[in-house]
Order: structure tokens, then sequence, then C-alpha cells
């Protein structure tokens, strides 16, 4: 059975120009080409992988987020509760306000001091800085050496400068050492980040990142397997170009230094709108929809490599609108604040109850002999009577 489903999947007429079969592509006469069973050398390399970037983090990463003055802010510790942590790990992290006062009643507590334990106890959990800068300077390693690895080996290629020459005697395009190793490299580093998100820092667009990651991983072994190196190749060059000034901006926004933060966010913002919203449709969305297709008729493999690059577009476009949203933030404020993908650690004291204070204090339900306490599950009653929203007995 299991061969002959592998033999219905690899029909030459889904993932090959028709006309053409796998024969084409056997090595002869000296010429190597690429074969799907190569890719399974992925595997152990992207276990390599996740080795070496715990390793780096512990002796490269810590060391370099002490040295630029990266600082954990002090987390002050959570009471244990029995009733509250079966709500927090059951139902929720953060109760709305009805339920919060109700638990504040069952536990005995204050409503101010049920919120400051549920704020406590999500910050118990959020990632620390160090982790956080730790992460970044892995990726930042690895993307800044695919890139200009990358550009090395295809700065000589006609393709890189001259995108339709991909479709050049496609598909009878000899496979390079260089250009393999690149490939291969770039296929494990995707395969261990997904490897290791149950480890990593969890941000808003973990469902976009886990997507990205797939339809990444779906591409490269895709484009090898029917040896579309040169046009996949184009690809990865082009997000590498603007990953690893992300990571760089990430780095230093978790230190002191908020201009080289400033100067690379605008650098990056720059290199990533021209990368994945002008040349990448303009350059690769349209070789591969237009110039893929002038010498042979459409086939599955057409149609199934342009709809993962139009899911790629999708995500550069959802990206941008978070990367505007900080553009915005930037220009208002003048700085950079923080990633918008990210949790904020939270204060001891929210905004929200902060000015929940000033208004009781200002209609003088404060301070006062026998009042409620203005934290109380009572408070909001409180606020009324002070008002006059409630008759008087």
């Amino acid at each position: 059975m299991w061969s002959s489903l592998n033999e219905w999947f690899w029909q030459d007429r889904f993932w090959l120009p028709p006309n053409n079969t796998w024969a084409v592509l056997e090595d002869r006469d000296g010429l190597v080409f690429a074969h799907p069973r190569d890719l399974l050398a992925a595997l152990p390399l992207a276990l390599a992988l996740v080795v070496m970037r715990f390793t780096f983090e512990r002796f490269v990463g810590l060391p370099l987020s002490r040295l630029l003055g990266v600082r954990d802010q002090a987390r002050k510790p959570v009471k244990p509760n029995a009733t509250l942590e079966k709500y927090f790990l059951t139902k929720g992290w953060k109760p709305k306000e009805p339920q919060m006062a109700l638990l504040a009643a069952q536990c005995g507590l204050t409503l101010q001091q049920t919120q400051r334990w549920f704020r406590r106890r999500r910050n118990q959990d959020r990632p620390c800085l160090t982790k956080k800068f730790c992460e970044a300077s892995w990726r930042f390693s690895f993307y800044a050496c695919a890139f200009f690895g990358g550009l090395s080996i295809l700065y000589h290629e006609s393709w890189l400068w001259m995108p339709e020459m991909c479709w050049d005697n496609y598909p009878l395009q000899p496979l390079k050492p260089a250009l393999y190793y690149w490939y291969l490299l770039e296929l494990s580093f995707y395969i261990s980040l997904l490897m290791t998100l149950p480890f990593d820092v969890r941000r808003k667009d973990f469902k976009e990142q886990v997507a990205h990651h797939f339809v990444t991983i779906i591409l490269i072994s895709f484009s090898y397997s029917s040896n579309l190196l040169r046009i996949g190749s184009l690809v990865l060059l082009l997000h590498d170009a603007s990953d690893y000034l992300l990571e760089a901006g990430k780095m230093f926004n978790y230190t002191p230094w908020r201009k080289v933060c400033d100067t690379l966010f605008i650098v990056f913002s720059l290199v990533f709108f021209y990368t994945r919203l002008v040349l990448f449709p303009t350059r690769i969305l349209y070789t591969t929809y237009y110039d893929s297709i002038a010498q042979w008729d459409t086939f599955f493999g057409y149609y199934f490599c342009n709809t993962l690059l139009m899911a790629l577009q999708l995500l550069h476009v959802f990206w941008s609108c978070l990367i505007l949203r900080m553009i915005y933030s930037f220009v208002k404020k003048g700085r950079m604040e923080k990633d918008v993908r990210s949790d904020v650690e939270e204060s001891d004291s929210s905004d929200g109850e902060v000015a929940q204070e000033h208004l009781l204090l200002k209609n003088g339900a404060a301070h006062r002999p026998g009042a409620a306490p203005a934290d109380g599950p009572r408070s909001r009653l409180v606020g009324r009577v002070a008002n006059g929203h409630t008759a008087t007995t």
C-alpha cells in the first residue's frame, strides 16, 4: 500500500512540466541533480542546530546580554492560593471583573489584592528579557550568516539579477554543491524552529509564525524536489535580507541602547517593505506566475507553488500592518516602545485601578472612618453611593 501511495504521489505530471519525467533528472555524465531523498539529511542537522542553539544561548547570548546591559525586572513572588491558582490554570489567566470580585469574596481578599495576585501570576509565566535577548541573538546570528552566505553564493549567478533566468533550460539545471548546502541549512533551521516552539517566547502572532514556518518548510522541500532551486534561493535570500535586521533590533530593544534600536528599526522597516512588498510581488510572484509557463502549459506544481507563495505574501501584508503600528507609535513618541507582538510585563497597579482609586478619592469614598475599602468587592457600590446614584435609607 505504501509503495502504491508513494508511486501515485510522485507522478511526473504532478511536479514536473508536461513532457518531462523524473528520468531526465537522474545523475549522468558528471552532472548532479536535486533528488527528494537528499532532504532527509535535514532531520539530523535540525537536531544539531537545536543543540547548537542552546549552547550558543548559554555561552554566547547570556554573557552578551550582560555586556550590553540587559536587566531583568524584579518580580515580586506570588503568595500561594489554591483557589486562585486552580482558576488560573483551568479557566483563564485574566478573569473579568465580576468573576474577579467573586474570587476575592471566596478567598477573603479585597478586589485589588486579587487583581494584584493575577498580575503577579501572569508575570511569573512571562519570559524575562534575558531569555528574549538570547533567543533573538541566536536568530540574528543564523539569519546574518544565511543572508551573507547566500548572497556570496548567488552573487555571480544570472538569475539573481534577472529572475526570468530561473526558467532557462528548466528542469535540466544541475545542482551546485554550495547551493545544496545552503538550501539544506535553511530547511534544517526552519525545522529546528518548529522543534523548539514549546520553549520559545510565545508572541501574539504565534499562529501566523507557525503557519509561516510550515509554508516555508513545504516550499523549500517542494522547490528542491522539483529542481526549482533558482527561484527558491531568491525567496530565501529576500526573507533573510530583513530577518537579521529584525532580530538585531529586538536585541537592542532589550538593552539601554535606545538610539541603536531606533536606527535598526528604521533600517529594518525600509528593507522589509522594499523586499516583501515591492521585490517579492513584482519580481518573484510575477516570474513564477508568467515567465514560468512561457514554454509549457500549466501543471499541478505550478498552481501549488504559486498558492504557497501567495500565502507567504498574505503573511507579509499582515506583518506590514504590525510594523506600521510600530511606526505610528515611533513617530508619536519619538522612540521604539516595544514589540507589538509581545506581552508587556505588568506592574502591581494597573492604569484602570489607579483611575478607579482616583475617582473614589475625588468623590470622598475613601479616607473616611468606616468607609469600605476602595479596592474591595463592594467598591463599586460605595462609588455609586458617593455619587448619589443609590437612594439613602
